[in-house]
């Protein structure tokens, strides 16, 4: 997710700090360009399954990114924009339309799109696009999701035009930023955690990328890794916020197991108050249509809390 509610004072070291990037792209990123771009889309052979797809695309967020829901929008076909101090973001049309949406596409270039964050054109996607997160996504999961989005009816109609500031509209300086600052999905399995722990790490750190908007960011938008891990923001589009989410930061503000699992169906908080902002529409559009042994394994794996239910 892309990043707001800087200072203003700020802008001057990032706009400056922008600058050199871009020049030094100019200069010396033309063969890291050269080479990334030129990277074949992978070759999907398999199948896929759209139910799965389905579930997955949920627990992507993909409907509540690219669906505005707030303006009455068909569902995939473009999304709310995002107001950062870098510029305006929209989440594109994906709906199989040929012409206005990704009906063009073959699989391997989705598989490279959500992988690698690069476009059927070789250019890079800016991280408003999460794709960090799902690049440990498998060939079936990718599959899947391309069967998924094969049943969307195509719109065909463009979504709005991003808005975005010079010098960040200069896609040549993002594969600097991506070398400095594009860090891999972290859902590496632990032998010694339960399946359900395992389970909620990848869904967590992975495809449901939490860390999208609960890490805290550089001036340059970049996660800051490892320290800020989990460890909330407040820098998210139109100024919004998000909690720490560490398994600390979540016991002190007296969650559980049970209730954050639960609330991530239903939207209640231990206090009795509901979620709000950003939070409310991924309960809404992702979360509460995943099943209950997911939303648990989520919970499990936040609070670090692998044990029975009898200990929750």
């Amino acid at each position: 997710m892309a990043i707001s509610g800087l200072k203003t004072t700020d802008m001057r070291w990032i706009i400056g700090s922008s600058l050199v990037v871009a020049a030094l792209a100019t200069a010396l990123g033309a063969g890291v360009v050269l080479k990334t771009a030129s990277t074949p889309p992978p070759q999907i052979d398999q199948s896929g399954t759209p139910q799965r797809g389905a579930y997955l695309a949920r627990a992507g967020g993909c409907i509540a990114c690219h669906t505005n829901t707030s303006g009455g929008g068909k569902p995939l076909a473009g999304g709310v924009p995002l107001e950062t101090p870098f510029g305006r973001f929209v989440p594109p049309n994906i709906t199989p339309d040929e012409s206005h949406g990704i009906g063009s596409w073959s699989v391997g270039q989705f598989a490279r799109a959500l992988r690698q964050g690069v476009s059927p054109d070789g250019a890079p996607y800016y991280p408003a696009f999460p794709h960090a997160f799902y690049t440990d996504l498998s060939d079936t999961d990718v599959a899947d999701l391309w069967a998924a989005f094969q049943t969307v009816t195509p719109v065909a109609q463009s979504a709005l035009d991003s808005d975005i500031a010079f010098p960040f509209n200069q896609r040549r300086g993002l594969w600097l930023w991506r070398a400095a600052f594009r860090q891999p999905a972290r859902t590496t399995p632990q032998p010694d955690k339960s399946e359900a722990w395992n389970r909620g790490k990848w869904l967590s750190e992975g495809v449901a990328h939490c860390g999208a908007c609960h890490t805290a960011r550089n001036a340059l938008g970049g996660r800051s890794l490892p320290d800020g891990h989990f460890a909330g923001s407040d820098a998210l589009p139109g100024g919004d916020s998000a909690p720490a989410i560490t398994p600390d930061a979540l016991r002190e503000n007296d969650w559980t197991v049970s209730s954050l699992s639960s609330a991530l169906s239903t939207g209640l908080m231990p206090d009795g108050d509901v979620f709000g902002g950003a939070m409310a529409e991924v309960v809404d559009q992702g979360t509460t249509w995943l099943n209950q042994a997911d939303r648990r394994a989520i919970a499990t794996y936040l609070l670090n809390a692998d044990f029975s239910d009898s200990q929750d």
